[in-house]
């Protein structure tokens, strides 16, 4: 099993940034794939960004390319999501998921590709 925590979330200005953490614990966190989602009020759950279990492979939603970017430390089992250039559009609760199926290649961006879940952390851009 894998478990994830979520933390940096916070109170930001449009145009500031914000990097969340995830902190995994178990053994296999190094194999697997890691992705980002965000739910607005209202909303679905929606996909983010993911990161292949190396770090070779990125994924990204369209509307947050070139603004976010997804990063990894194996070693210490934390997954990162640098946000920038942020917009109240991006206010929502970002939860960090894990997809246990060892050294997949392809980086899932759809919600059935993942299997753990963390209970999220809050980021709110005011304009």
């Amino acid at each position: 099993q894998v478990q994830l925590v979520e933390s940096g979330g916070g109170l930001v200005q449009a145009g500031g940034s914000l990097r969340l953490s995830c902190a995994a614990s178990g053994r296999t966190f190094s194999f697997c794939t890691m992705g980002w989602f965000r739910q607005a009020p209202g909303k679905e759950r929606e996909f983010v960004a993911g990161i292949s279990w190396s770090g070779s492979s990125t994924n990204y939603a369209d509307s947050v390319k070139g603004r976010f970017t997804i990063s990894r430390d194996n070693a210490k089992n934390t997954v990162y999501l640098q946000m920038s250039g942020l917009k109240p559009e991006d206010t929502a609760v970002y939860h960090c998921a894990a997809d246990l199926t060892p050294r997949r290649t392809v980086v899932s961006t759809t919600r059935s590709g993942y299997d753990y879940w963390g209970r999220g952390t809050q980021v709110t851009v005011s304009s």
